[in-house]
This record gives structure tokens, C-alpha cells and sequence, in this order.
């Protein structure tokens, strides 16, 4: 997250006047929980995707676009270890657009929906003329999943800092086919404590950096422990690739030492987990490089506000 962007946010949340009561998570988290009465509540989210920053239809199929709307709103409940119960959908056709490839698109977005029982219930489909990109934004209701929704801002003093799969890279064909970790978080949350998580879709240095925010803490991590994927091995920067390309989609999580030493030896699932780090008092994130060198770890991950194609 850039400065300005948290800036932005920030502001948004201090002119918010939810309650507690009525809105037990609010602006700031990867979705929003509606209370609906004593024992019932709701999770909200939503993202929108345009062509040319989140996707570019010269190297993607509408099919391909369609399950990535989805997909980011999906991984957004893994986020906060929730299930996924619907979404609506709405798109802006370029000119020239109709049912044949909104046909296409809605394939892609139920191939996503599928595979967590997730239906699109609805949404709206409007035109844009002369030469106007692809817009789509997907809004995504969950539940809670038995444990509380994992927020960001529970990091606390001395947790492991964890991540699964592997980063960096994404740009080469992951960020249009990955799977949202729900199965994961969930299974996860329900094996130990989770002090805070969220899903890496920003780059891990900006990521982390909104987790040390929200907490009022600060990180250290070690870039030997990083799992750097074998895409981003290909570049000519790999550590700086996992650190900030972004669109990785993988669970950026912190918890006790003691529940993350119990959680590594009882994985096996097929999605690997990599402890990477600690959360530290400094309020700063620091990186560890292999030479024993500590230097300080800038946010480098997408820049929302800035724009500019991710894939």
C-alpha cells in the first residue's frame, strides 16, 4: 500500500461513524462484518478489475478475466479465514461488446464461484462508449467459518510471520489462474491461534507493511526463508521480485512462536507453509539479508493510486 493510499484510508475510517455494536469490523480489512442480530452476521468485500491495470485482453481469454474478478474477491474471504456464500457482479462493456462475450465472462466467473459453492446471484451490465476498457467489480457476502474472522491488526510482539506457497512472479501466468487459499485459512484457523492474516495481492513488503500498520508493530524478515517462486527465479531481481511484484494471492499471517512451531509439524497439506520472519517493537519493517546485514524494508508493492498494468 502506498503512503497516500493509507493515507486515504485512514481518513475514510475516521469519517466513519459505524458502531461496534452493529459493525464489529469496518473500513481498513479485507472485508466488512455486518452484525444482523445476536448470533448472525455477514462479511462484505468488493474489488473491481479494469483492462489495462489488472489484466491486458491481448494475453487474456474473457474467460481467464471473468475468473479472476472472481477469484480476487474469493481470496479476500481466505483473507479473513470466512466461506464464501455469494456475489453480484457488475461489468462496463467496451463498445462492440455483447452476449457472446459476456457468455465468455460469466464462464469464467462461475468456474471460480464453483469451486468454494460460491453463486453469482445477480448484478448489472452497462455500456460505455468509443474506445472505453473492460471494467468489472465483484461484491462477495461470507460467513463466519466456525472462528472469529482473522483481522490485520492482531500482530503482537514476538509472533512468527508466515506465509504459504511461494512469491514473486505472478505476472507470468499465476495472478490469472491462482486459487484462493480458503480451504487453507480455514483449516489453518481451526489448527491454532491466528493473531492477524490477510492474502498477498499488493507484494509481501507492502502487505506486511499493512499488517506492522494496523498492529502498531514492526517486522523482520529473512530473505533466505522467503519462498520465492520459480517464476520469479527467472528475473533478474528474484528476492525483489517476491517482495513486491504482487498478485501472488498466498496468506501472509502471524502467530505465537509456540503455535507456529506446532502448525509446521502438523501441515501436510499440499500448499507448503514458510515461516519468514517476526514481529518486532521497532513500528518499522526490517529485512534480514543473507550476509547477517538488517536494513530497512521499504514498501515497494503496487501502487493503486499510481495505476499501471500489474500483468
Amino acid at each position: 500500500m502506498s503512503e497516500a493510499e493509507d493515507q486515504i484510508t485512514a481518513w475514510f475510517a475516521q469519517q466513519s461513524k459505524l458502531t461496534k455494536a452493529d459493525f464489529p469490523i469496518g473500513i481498513g480489512d479485507d472485508m466488512a462484518r455486518i452484525q444482523l442480530g445476536p448470533d448472525s452476521s455477514v462479511l462484505v468485500t468488493t474489488d473491481m478489475l479494469l483492462e489495462g491495470v489488472h489484466f491486458d485482453l491481448e494475453r487474456a481469454t474473457l474467460k481467464q478475466v471473468g475468473y479472476k474478478a472472481m477469484a480476487v474477491s474469493l481470496s479476500d474471504c481466505a483473507a479473513m479465514a470466512t466461506v464464501p456464500v455469494a456475489a453480484v457482479v457488475s461489468v462496463a462493456l467496451p463498445k462492440g461488446y455483447g452476449q457472446e462475450e459476456l457468455k465468455q465472462f460469466h464462464e469464467g466467473i462461475t468456474a471460480a464461484g464453483r469451486k468454494f459453492d460460491c453463486a453469482l446471484v445477480g448484478g448489472d451490465i452497462t455500456g460505455w462508449d468509443d474506445k472505453k476498457p473492460l471494467a468489472i467489480s465483484v461484491a462477495m457476502l461470507s460467513r463466519v467459518a466456525g472462528n472469529e474472522p482473522i483481522k490485520r491488526s492482531g500482530a503482537k510482539l514476538g509472533d512468527s510471520i508466515c506465509v504459504t506457497g511461494s512469491l514473486g512472479g505472478a505476472v507470468k501466468h499465476k495472478h490469472l489462474e491462482f486459487e484462493p487459499r480458503i480451504k487453507e485459512a480455514i483449516k489453518i484457523a481451526q489448527m491454532v491461534t491466528l493473531n492477524s492474516m490477510m492474502d498477498l495481492s499488493d507484494g509481501l513488503s507492502s502487505d506486511l507493511n499493512r499488517i506492522c500498520k494496523a498492529s502498531q508493530v514492526g517486522a523482520v524478515v529473512v530473505a533466505e526463508q522467503i519462498p520465492i517462486s520459480d517464476d520469479a527465479q527467472k528475473s533478474k531481481n528474484p528476492l525483489n521480485s517476491a517482495l513486491n511484484d504482487g498478485e501472488d494471492f498466498e496468506l501472509l499471517f502471524t502467530l505465537s512462536d509456540e503455535d507456529c512451531r506446532a502448525l509446521l509439524k502438523k501441515w501436510h497439506g499440499p500448499i507448503p507453509i514458510t515461516q519468514i520472519g517476526e514481529i518486532t517493537d521497532t513500528k518499522k519493517m526490517q529485512i534480514k539479508m543473507p550476509d547477517g546485514r538488517i536494513s530497512d524494508l521499504e514498501a515497494k508493492g503496487y501502487d493503486h493510486l499510481k495505476g499501471g498494468c500489474e500483468s
